[in-house]
């Protein structure tokens, strides 16, 4: 059996993209994923009145049920990230536990117009000692603040990276990916 011995033998690691409703997670997998995403979108209907808060969100019509899954491989050290998002609405929330299973990290999306919506995101990562950082997706119609003004709303402590990025540009979507990579192994020391 040939193989090529020049080419590092893959290392994998699963990692959430979590964060309110709304906020962008499944765009963030489908800019990024070099796969086709699994998504478990659906249409909001009539139903979700009374449920989903749509202030602030545009024009959104599906919302993910599940969780929606990517897979994006960084190259040439063949790490190969199993991304997992999110739903984003309170009553799905009984599917985190089962989602984190396994997880190295996560990545906490916040929409400034909503950072409120996040809260519950950082708090669920810091309660189980999971390493994450707060990207801030860029909306055109958001709210501007710098990184450290958003640390400071959501009182978060100085070692947590907290990045501005665009979820719809794949560029931007794997640059947090490669910074929460390196956040995990300086928190790890790995």
């Amino acid at each position: 059996m040939g193989s090529n011995s020049s080419e590092p033998f893959p290392t994998s690691f699963k990692f959430l993209i979590a964060g309110g409703f709304g906020v962008g997670k499944t765009t963030f997998i489908h800019s990024v994923s070099e796969i086709e995403p699994l998504t478990t979108e659906e249409t909001l209907t009539v139903a979700s009145v009374g449920h989903d808060d749509l202030t602030g969100v545009g024009d959104k019509t599906t919302t993910t049920v599940a969780m929606d899954f990517g897979r994006i491989t960084f190259n040439p050290q063949n790490i190969v990230l199993f991304l997992f998002g999110t739903p984003g609405q309170d009553r799905f929330w009984f599917m985190w536990d089962d989602l984190v299973d396994g997880a190295l990290g996560a990545v906490v999306l916040a929409d400034t117009r909503r950072l409120e919506d996040c809260f519950a995101a950082v708090e669920f990562f810091e309660r189980r000692g999971i390493d994450f950082l707060v990207a801030v997706n860029q909306f055109e119609n958001g709210f501007r603040y710098q990184p450290e003004e958003v640390r400071q709303a959501l009182d978060i402590k100085p070692h947590i990276p907290v990045v501005l990025c665009d979820a719809r540009d794949r560029r931007s979507a794997a640059s947090v990916l490669v910074q929460l990579i390196e956040h995990v192994m300086v928190a790890r020391a790995l």
